[in-house]
């Protein structure tokens, strides 16, 4: 079996969606995950390891009763992957920035007791990391090259910020979770598409609004 068989997708795909092109930054905990550097001084990330992580990402949360995960996101490119994967895997999804006490202050209105979270960018969603693991609360994180790694128990290295590949990522996520449930045996099986998950070309303009 070749190295590309034993992906979860074919590696020109993950390739075009440019999962893997990450920052001209590093933190420390990000290392690791650095397969080179280009000549223009982005960090590129090592796809073997990418697709490890999601294969035990999906593993981690299927172990899970759905109500107990809850998926965040606050990047309107990943809102929308974010939030279809947890459609589809009937996770509870929190968009936009979680306020204090979401899972700590049961008097809040919002509150919840999840057992799991998903944070879709760990450093714009620095506040829902501080809180769960206040509570010790297993964390997933999408991680790019320039983000802290601190109190995140599985890091899946990516570039989440990009439309394409945060659509990709998800679409992966979602169709291993259903199939480590046993709801699905095969991709074929996988009524969805990478489509699905990816936000619309004329969300771009307000991307970039939101950015500066």
């Amino acid at each position: 079996m070749t190295d590309e068989e034993q992906l979860l997708a074919a590696q020109n795909d993950y390739l075009e969606a440019g999962i893997h092109i990450a920052t001209k930054t590093r933190s420390p905990g990000m290392k690791k995950f650095i397969y080179k550097v280009r000549e223009d001084g982005l960090y590129l990330l090592d796809l073997k390891t990418i697709d490890t992580r999601i294969r035990v990402a999906a593993a981690m949360i299927a172990r899970y009763d759905p109500k107990d995960v809850v998926v965040t996101a606050s990047r309107i490119y990943a809102i929308v992957a974010a939030q279809k994967f947890a459609e589809i895997i009937e996770a509870k999804f929190i968009k936009g920035r979680v306020t204090p006490g979401t899972f700590t202050n049961p008097n809040r209105e919002n509150f919840m007791e999840p057992k799991l979270i998903m944070i879709s960018d760990s450093r714009n969603e620095k506040q829902a990391i501080k809180e769960v693991s206040s509570i010790n609360m297993p964390i997933i994180a999408l991680s790019d090259t320039d983000n802290s790694t601190k109190f995140i128990d599985l890091i899946i290295p990516s570039n989440n910020r990009g439309r394409r590949s945060l659509a990709f990522i998800y679409y992966l996520l979602s169709r291993e979770v259903l199939k480590a449930r046993g709801k699905i045996s095969t991709n074929e099986e996988f009524g969805y598409g990478v489509g699905d998950s990816e936000a619309k070309m004329e969300m771009k303009q307000q991307t970039k609004r939101q950015q500066q």
